[in-house]
């Protein structure tokens, strides 16, 4: 395994694996999974030398956290680096009104929005209290973007809401070295910029917006990064499904089913890769991580098999050939970094 740093405003960097581990699949994402499934998949994880994960409060409505605690509570705190996501926390309710979306079998809580700085406090204390662990290492601002809430301005309500409220307490945990780094995990590329002309952030969890399929992030938004020292953490490599699976019927992007369009370019993309026999979903695994500011890739799995994949997938070989084909096929932006 491979590890990178991730400087910090306040504390020495973070060593961060650079395959790490997404904890949405643990909160029964689609699918119910039993506690020694999990459990089995977090092992397999750590046993493969990973050792920077990812949770947060409405991945299952707590179930995430509580395994990642079961998980990592026998290991040396100093032996990984664990992040965790502040904006809802959960609210005790009767049976069915968990509002749980694309989650199953979940615990009777309902998340409830709250960017203010009680509310920031409460979700932070609340999810040591799940996992059972005394410190966090990353607090990343969840979900304040047009994808979650809707529209523009509903976005930018929330982003006042948190930069008057919570992003104070955040400062206030990362001066007292309760984390070690500050950030926010979100859906678009153009909220983590904003976020850094209105505050100090260490880090963002970009999902799905620096890929082998969408790299517009590199016109404006990464050249800051790399100019401020801020790392990126890249969920979603796969960009939900579809550079995994490649373009078959009923792909996956971004949640739905994937549009024409889209299916178009990973198909061409598709054809690159069978020219040079490469796998898309190694493709797709290696080339964020080429970008400097980009430090972990965090893809989730569901079983050990699935965590044996994606590292076998991290790791296969790929010819220079192929990156310069994407390229010269104009498939791939002419200034992106490649492995």
């Amino acid at each position: 395994m491979q590890f990178n740093e991730l400087k910090t405003t306040r504390t020495k960097a973070l060593r961060l694996s650079q395959m790490g581990f997404g904890g949405a699949p643990l909160g029964n994402m689609h699918r119910a999974l039993s506690e020694e499934e999990a459990q089995a998949t977090l092992r397999a994880a750590i046993d493969a030398g990973v050792t920077y994960f990812d949770t947060a409060p409405l991945y299952g409505h707590g179930l995430s956290e509580m395994r990642f605690g079961e998980a990592l509570r026998s290991l040396p705190r100093d032996s990984y680096q664990l992040s965790t996501k502040i904006g809802r926390y959960l609210e005790a309710c009767e049976p069915g009104q968990e509002d749980a979306g694309i989650f199953v079998d979940v615990p009777h809580n309902r998340p409830v929005y709250d960017y203010t700085y009680d509310g920031v406090m409460r979700s932070y204390e609340e999810s040591l209290k799940r996992m059972g662990l005394d410190a966090i290492d990353i607090l990343y601002i969840h979900d304040v973007d047009i994808w979650t809430h809707g529209s523009k301005e509903a976005s930018d309500r929330r982003i006042d809401e948190v930069m008057s409220g919570g992003y104070k307490a955040m400062e206030a945990l990362r001066a007292s070295g309760d984390v070690a780094a500050i950030g926010a995990g979100v859906n678009e590329w153009e909220v983590c910029q904003r976020l850094t002309e209105l505050g100090n952030f260490d880090c963002f969890l970009l999902a799905g917006r620096y890929t082998l399929l969408e790299q517009e992030a590199l016109d404006s938004f990464l050249p800051i990064c790399e100019e401020r020292n801020i790392g990126i953490v890249l969920g979603g490599p796969y960009n939900s499904g579809i550079l995994a699976t490649g373009a078959i019927e009923g792909a996956i992007y971004n949640y739905h089913p994937a549009p024409p369009e889209i299916l178009q370019q990973v198909a061409a993309i598709g054809r690159v890769c069978d020219a040079h026999s490469v796998s898309m979903a190694s493709a797709a695994l290696q080339f964020p991580l080429a970008h400097p500011a980009v430090v972990s890739i965090i893809p989730g799995a569901m079983s050990p098999d699935e965590v044996k994949r994606n590292m076998a997938t991290l790791e296969a070989e790929i010819p220079q050939a192929f990156w310069a084909d994407l390229k010269s096929e104009k498939l791939l932006h002419p200034t992106a970094p490649t492995p």
